[in-house]
């Protein structure tokens, strides 16, 4: 962890609470549509987990999103140490208008398959794809695809410092 960071991404509070306010409003409008009209049982039974399931991913929004994500020379990662993808195991980033990524994102493709995670608003990892972006700034993930393009392309990379 002594390495030296070459670019972060980070979410501004503003896209945090536009993020997870909308989330939760959605929780709370299908909660309420639940118990406010008389629909049959199974569908006030639906409405309440869909509800429930949208206010908890809210609250795990809000806490992913308070993380930051760190570019090295040999790994991203978030600032809990956890690591998304080891650069040796990059195939390409990929941050085209055309691209299946997030918003404001971009996508990184390997060549082994990696582990699920999900962390909303920030960045998701599915076999051989891991995604980052969504409530992150274009201003700041864009040069960390550049960055790390440039690393795995074998190119010296340059410091945002």
């Amino acid at each position: 962890m002594s390495e030296e960071i070459l670019a972060t991404v980070h979410a501004s509070a503003a896209r945090r609470f536009i993020g997870v306010g909308t989330m939760a409003g959605l929780g709370g409008l299908v909660l309420y549509l639940a118990l406010a009209t008389a629909p049959a049982l199974h569908w006030r039974l639906f409405l309440l987990v869909m509800g429930g399931g949208a206010l908890f991913v809210a609250q795990f929004m809000w806490q992913t999103t308070g993380l930051r994500l760190e570019l090295t020379q040999t790994e991203l990662r978030d600032s809990n140490g956890r690591q998304l993808v080891a650069l040796d195991d990059v195939e390409a980033v990929n941050r085209g208008a055309f691209a299946f990524k997030p918003s404001n994102g971009f996508m990184i493709k390997t060549k082994s398959r990696q582990s699920k995670v999900w962390r909303p608003g920030m960045w998701w990892r599915m076999g051989r794809m891991v995604a980052v972006g969504g409530v992150t700034p274009g201003s700041q993930t864009k040069p960390m695809a550049d960055i790390m393009a440039a690393i795995v392309s074998g190119q010296e990379p340059f410091s945002l410092s």
